[in-house]
């Protein structure tokens, strides 16, 4: 059979870069990676990518249907090859795949788990990343982040802790966006890099983020762009590149963008 009818699932990837197949199936997805193109592509991708999903979706996963999702898991006949039963030690394939039941018992995530890429718009380091946190942020709903606005105190302390490692010097006022709450800085990495994510809730369109990332690639003005279903504003100065993103129409995230990109430069 010809494998591009058995192309693998990223919750496969990342079994695979974690080292949690068996040898038949490493082999099996070594030999799509040499033949396609874009699955090689996709496992760099997620090779490359290490953001934090299961910290970020507790909240959520803690909320799952677990009566339902167990009944319904159980009514599935037991494959005659499947591995044992007892429970392993949590890995980032288990989360993938938690993730994915809890779409099929109903719970309210506004994007399926990461799907195959076909590669980036452009094969640059800004657009690398960028395609990493459309990824990340399109799992995220209303219900992500949920909860009270942080005092100015809670915010300036989760921004001091962005700041140290970015080389940035951020304040509450300077990261404020309009009628958009703050909810929470996040320090990720991607590639060995500090990425710097600003969470924000907006009452009208769901989900926004500010994320930042130190960049050697030059100034660049601000530029628009669609990644998951999501408008994009980018740019970036002689250290740092910078994104907004969110669901909100293009001329808002523009004018939210010019807004912020005077007060965040460093």
């Amino acid at each position: 059979m010809s494998t591009k009818h058995t192309i693998p699932s990223d919750e496969d990837l990342t079994a695979f870069i974690d080292g949690e197949l068996t040898a038949e199936e490493r082999a099996r997805i070594e030999a799509i990676v040499k033949e396609d193109e874009s699955v090689a592509e996709r496992l760099d991708f997620l090779a490359r990518a290490s953001l934090p999903f299961e910290q970020a979706f507790a909240p959520l996963l803690s909320e799952a249907p677990r009566e339902k999702l167990q009944a319904m898991l159980s009514a599935i006949p037991a494959h005659e090859n499947a591995r044992s039963v007892a429970a392993p030690a949590p890995t980032r394939r288990r989360f993938l795949g938690a993730l994915a039941a809890s779409l099929v018992a109903g719970i309210a995530i506004d994007r399926a788990v990461i799907g195959i890429g076909k590669g980036f718009s452009a094969k640059d380091e800004n657009s690398e990343w960028r395609a990493v946190v459309a990824d990340y942020i399109s799992l995220y709903t209303a219900e992500t982040l949920a909860g009270p606005v942080p005092g100015r105190q809670d915010q300036a302390a989760q921004l001091a802790s962005l700041d140290e490692k970015l080389g940035l010097s951020l304040s509450p006022e300077a990261v404020s966006l309009p009628g958009v709450d703050f909810k929470r800085a996040l320090l990720l990495q991607y590639d060995g890099k500090a990425l710097a994510q600003i969470a924000y809730l907006d009452p009208e369109t769901g989900p926004m983020a500010l994320c930042i990332v130190k960049s050697d690639a030059g100034p660049k003005a601000p530029d628009l762009e669609n990644r998951k279903g999501m408008n994009v504003v980018y740019w970036s100065n002689a250290t740092h590149a910078f994104m907004l993103i969110g669901h909100a129409a293009a001329d808002r995230m523009t004018a939210i963008a010019n807004g912020v990109r005077g007060r965040v430069a460093v």
